[in-house]
């Protein structure tokens, strides 16, 4: 009888653990599918007319982290091989001392991207607000994502749902930062159970919604 309650116990504990291996597995694996045919590299990402470049943090003296500064060298080399004409820096600005924004948009135009092509979303507060501020504030309809190689395919599938003719260029850590590049997969896996529940079923409102932005038409039509 003892064995057998054990046995039971066992199965119990295999079963509650492939439950939440599938939990764990299902949405990352919706986020790894759904993005497959739209991630490329540089030289191959179809044109479109609008970069969005997705915040990655500050450094203490307000210079984008060298995360966020290999996005945006991402995103002025697609502008300089005429892959894009606009590019939307999309970012936190949640309070006067941290304005990631500006300092994307500072450096894209000390890389030689035109100022008058470059666009900033300063309520960008997470890759879903970025997506569908995109989309519902700025008018973007169909754009290239870019982020780290890691988080591009949840980037990539979130701006899909959110209505986005979305493509995405990676940039490429794993060389250089092995460590936070291990941790960057390790987190996605962990950030794509709550991508699904936003990109298919709650479509949530960003936390800043508001009225429609002209810049990126504006841009376009210079």
């Amino acid at each position: 009888m003892g064995n057998f309650i054990k046995r039971l116990r066992w199965k119990r504990v295999l079963i509650a653990l492939g439950l939440l291996a599938v939990l764990v597995a299902t949405p990352w694996v919706w986020v790894q599918t759904s993005s497959a045919s739209y991630r490329h590299a540089a030289a191959d990402v179809p044109e479109a007319p609008v970069a969005l470049v997705l915040g990655a943090g500050l450094t203490r003296s307000g210079t984008p982290t060298a995360l966020l500064a290999g996005r945006l060298d991402v995103a002025a080399d697609l502008y300089q091989r005429g892959k894009v004409e606009v590019v939307l820096v999309s970012g936190d600005n949640s309070t006067t001392e941290y304005d990631e924004p500006s300092a994307m948009r500072t450096y894209l135009i000390d890389q030689g991207v035109p100022e008058d092509v470059v666009v900033a979303d300063y309520a960008g507060l997470d890759t879903w607000d970025s997506c569908t501020r995109a989309k519902r504030i700025f008018g973007v309809e169909r754009a290239t994502v870019v982020t780290q190689e890691f988080h591009l395919p949840r980037a990539v599938a979130l701006c899909r749902s959110a209505g986005i003719e979305a493509f995405g260029v990676g940039h490429d850590t794993a060389a250089q930062w092995p460590a936070p590049t291990a941790y960057g997969h390790f987190r996605e896996v962990l950030a794509a159970g709550k991508a699904m529940w936003d990109g298919l079923v709650a479509k949530p409102d960003p936390l800043f919604l508001g009225p429609r932005e002209p810049g990126v038409t504006s841009a376009l039509e210079r």
